[in-house]
C-alpha cells in the first residue's frame, strides 16, 4: 500500500511513471484533495496541476492499472492556512502509520522526518534525461520570447533588446483549454526538476523559472483570460562587446562602488548587468544578485538570492553578514526596494542597481526625497544608460558648494550636485534646493534669441495649417529642425508621398523631421503648502496638460515659464492628486491639443 503526499500528485510523478507503480493499492489522504482544493480555488497554477493528476489516477484505476482509494478526514479551514507551518505534512505521515502505508513524497522534509518517526517512505526523484517543457517547443530562432493568450494565434518576439520583430507561431487559435495545458506542464517542472522554482504563486498570477527561462502565467480573476509569457536571454555579451571607453573601464574597476543601469524596458539592461557582474567576479570580487525572480544568467560562482519571506529588506540583512564586495540588484522599483539599495551602499558594499527609466537624469531622480540631496553622490557615483542593447551614456555625480549656472549673487551658494558626462566631462543637470523644492536643471548652451524666434515661427506656421494641436520644434542645426506633434497628426503633416512637409520646407527654409510628441510625460509630483505642483519640461511653458488617474483625466492646469503647474491647496482635486499618489495608484500627465 502507497499513500501519497500532496508534493507527489501536483508534480504528476505517478501517472508519468506509472510503469513503476501498476498494479499497487494506491491511498490519497482527504488531507491531500482538500489542500489542493484550497490552492484551487486560491487561483494558484499547483492547485490546478494537482486536479489534473487526481483526475489522471482515477482514469488509471477505472482502467484496472492501479487501486485508489480516499481516507481519512477533512481538514477545517483554520488547519488549511497553517498548512505551512507542517500541520497538514504531519496529519499525512500519521495516516500513513495508521495504515501501515509506505509515504511517497517529492518532499525531502516530510521524507525524512517519516524515517526518523519509524514511519516507511520513498522519496521519489525524476529519472533519466529531462524532457524538454511543451512551451520550449514553439521557440523559433532567434525568439526572446513567447506569448500565448485565448483566442488568438501565438506569436514570438524575434530579435534582440530595441530592435525586434513579431512573427506569428502557426495558424492555430488558443483556446483557454490549450493554454491551461501549456500552464500545467511548466507547473508540474516545479516539483520534478532541481533548476526550476516557483518564484510567485498568487490568486491568478504564477512565476516560474526553469533553466534560463521566465515564464509568467496570468488567468482569472486576475486577468480576463489565460496568457502566458515565456521569456528567455537571446544573448550572452561579455564587457569587452560592449566596446568600453578606456576611461570607464578605468572607472568601473577602481572607483565605481554605487552604479546604476537605467533603460527602457526590454532595453538590454539585465544582460549588461549580468556582463559587469562577470567581470567584477574575474578580478577576484565575491559577487551576489537580489532579485525577484532570479532570472540572470550568471557563473555558478555567483549566489541568486530572492526575496528572503518575501522580503528584500530581510535578504538585504543577510547580505550585511556575507559582506560581498558587489551585490547586483535587479530590479530597484518600490520604495524599499530603494531603502535596501541605500541601506547596504552605506554599509560599504558596492551595488549595482537595475532601473526602469527612459533617460539617465529618471533613474537619479528616484532617490530624491527617499535621501538626503546631499548623501546621493555617496550612493550613486555612476549611471549607466541603456538602449537597444548599447550603452547610450555613462554620467558621474559628485557634490559641490557653488552658485548654480544662471544664478549671478554669491550669496546664493548651496550644495550642488553635478551629474556630468563622464567621458566628456560636459555638465549635464545640476541638482539642488530651490525653496522648498528640489530642482533638476537641465543644463545647456544658451540659445541664440535669432534661433527661438525661428522655432516659435515654424510653431505658428503649423499651428495656422493645422490648428489646435500641439507643436514643440527643436532647432538642431542650421537648416534643420525637429518638429514633434501628435502621432495621429503625423500623417497630415507629411501628406501624400511627403508633398505637404515638403511644401512646407521651402515655405521656411529648413529641413523638416517630423516625430512624435510624447503625450505621457516624464513629469514630478510635488506638494507644497501652496499646494500641488507638477514639474515638466520647460518646453512646454504656455501648454495645457491634463492630470490623469487610473486612466481618468481629472483637471487641466497650464505651465508656466519654469515648466511648473501649479494646483491650489484649497482646491479639493489638490487632495485628489495627493490620495491618488499615497495609495500607489497610477497618475500620469498628458498633453492637450
Amino acid at each position: 500500500m502507497l499513500l501519497l503526499d500532496t508534493s507527489v500528485i501536483i508534480g504528476k510523478l505517478i501517472s508519468e511513471n506509472i510503469s513503476e507503480f501498476k498494479g499497487e493499492e494506491i491511498v490519497v489522504t482527504r488531507v491531500s484533495v482538500a489542500e489542493i482544493e484550497h490552492q484551487a480555488n486560491m487561483g494558484k497554477s499547483t492547485g490546478i496541476s494537482g486536479i489534473e493528476e487526481l483526475k489522471e489516477l482515477r482514469k488509471l484505476s477505472d482502467m484496472g492499472e492501479i487501486k485508489l482509494k480516499f481516507v481519512g478526514e477533512r481538514p477545517n479551514i483554520e488547519m488549511l492556512k497553517k498548512g505551512k507551518s507542517g500541520e497538514l505534512d504531519y496529519l499525512i505521515r500519521e495516516y500513513a502509520r495508521e495504515f501501515g502505508a509506505t509515504l511517497i513524497t517529492a518532499d525531502e522534509v516530510q521524507h525524512f522526518l517519516a524515517v526518523a518517526e519509524g514511519i516507511a517512505s520513498k522519496l521519489v526523484r525524476i529519472k533519466g534525461k529531462k524532457k524538454k517543457i511543451k512551451i520550449e517547443e514553439y521557440f523559433v530562432e532567434g525568439a526572446m520570447s513567447l506569448h500565448f493568450k485565448e483566442g488568438i494565434t501565438p506569436y514570438a518576439k524575434v530579435g534582440k533588446p530595441g530592435e525586434f520583430k513579431t512573427v506569428k507561431i502557426g495558424n492555430k487559435v488558443f483556446g483557454a483549454e490549450d493554454v491551461k495545458e501549456l500552464a500545467i506542464d511548466v507547473i508540474e517542472r516545479v516539483e520534478k526538476e532541481r533548476d526550476a522554482f516557483l518564484e510567485m504563486d498568487m490568486q491568478g498570477a504564477t512565476v516560474v523559472q526553469i533553466r534560463d527561462m521566465r515564464i509568467a502565467i496570468a488567468k482569472p480573476p486576475f486577468s480576463k483570460s489565460w496568457e502566458i509569457t515565456a521569456v528567455r536571454p537571446v544573448v550572452k555579451l561579455s564587457l569587452e562587446d560592449y566596446r568600453i571607453d578606456k576611461k570607464i573601464l578605468k572607472r568601473l574597476k577602481t572607483k565605481a562602488e554605487g552604479i546604476l543601469i537605467s533603460g527602457p524596458p526590454g532595453s538590454g539592461k539585465s544582460t549588461f548587468a549580468q556582463a559587469l557582474a562577470e567581470f567584477y567576479l574575474s578580478l577576484g570580487k565575491t559577487v551576489k544578485t537580489m532579485e525577484e525572480p532570479r532570472d540572470l544568467q550568471v557563473p555558478t560562482e555567483i549566489n541568486q538570492y530572492k526575496a528572503l519571506e518575501g522580503s528584500m529588506e530581510k535578504t538585504g540583512d543577510f547580505l550585511l553578514l556575507v559582506r560581498p564586495d558587489y551585490t547586483i540588484f535587479d530590479e530597484i522599483r518600490r520604495t524599499s526596494d530603494f531603502e535596501v539599495f541605500v541601506d547596504m551602499r552605506l554599509a560599504g558594499i558596492g551595488m549595482v542597481g537595475v532601473v526602469h527609466a527612459t533617460r539617465a537624469v529618471e533613474a537619479i531622480q528616484r532617490f530624491i526625497k527617499r535621501v538626503e540631496l546631499g548623501m546621493i553622490p555617496q550612493i550613486v557615483d555612476t549611471v549607466i544608460h541603456i538602449e537597444k542593447g548599447e550603452i547610450k551614456s555613462v554620467f558621474s555625480l559628485r557634490i559641490k558648494v557653488k552658485v548654480p549656472t544662471g544664478m549671478k549673487e554669491e550669496d546664493l551658494a548651496r550644495p550642488v550636485v553635478e551629474v556630468r558626462d563622464f567621458v566628456t566631462g560636459e555638465l549635464k543637470y545640476e541638482i539642488y534646493s530651490y525653496g522648498e523644492e528640489i530642482a533638476i536643471i537641465p543644463i545647456e548652451k544658451e540659445e541664440a534669441p535669432v534661433e527661438k524666434l525661428a522655432e516659435k515661427a515654424i510653431e505658428d506656421e503649423i499651428k495656422q495649417i493645422f490648428p489646435g494641436i500641439p507643436v514643440i520644434t527643436e532647432i538642431t542645426s542650421k537648416d534643420k529642425v525637429i518638429v514633434r506633434v501628435p502621432k495621429k497628426v503625423i500623417p497630415k503633416i507629411i501628406g501624400k508621398n511627403g508633398k505637404s512637409v515638403e511644401k512646407l520646407e521651402k515655405s521656411l527654409g529648413v529641413k523638416i523631421d517630423v516625430r512624435e510628441i510624447d503625450e505621457n510625460m516624464n513629469f514630478l509630483i510635488r506638494e507644497n503648502r501652496k499646494g500641488v505642483k507638477i514639474l515638466v519640461d520647460p518646453s512646454l511653458a504656455g501648454k495645457t496638460i491634463s492630470v490623469v488617474i487610473d486612466g481618468t483625466p481629472i483637471t487641466e492646469v497650464k505651465v508656466n515659464r519654469k515648466g511648473e503647474g501649479l494646483i491650489e491647496r484649497k482646491k479639493k482635486i489638490a487632495k485628489t492628486i495627493i490620495d491618488a499618489l499615497q495609495k500607489n495608484k497610477k497618475v500620469t500627465i498628458h498633453l492637450n491639443a
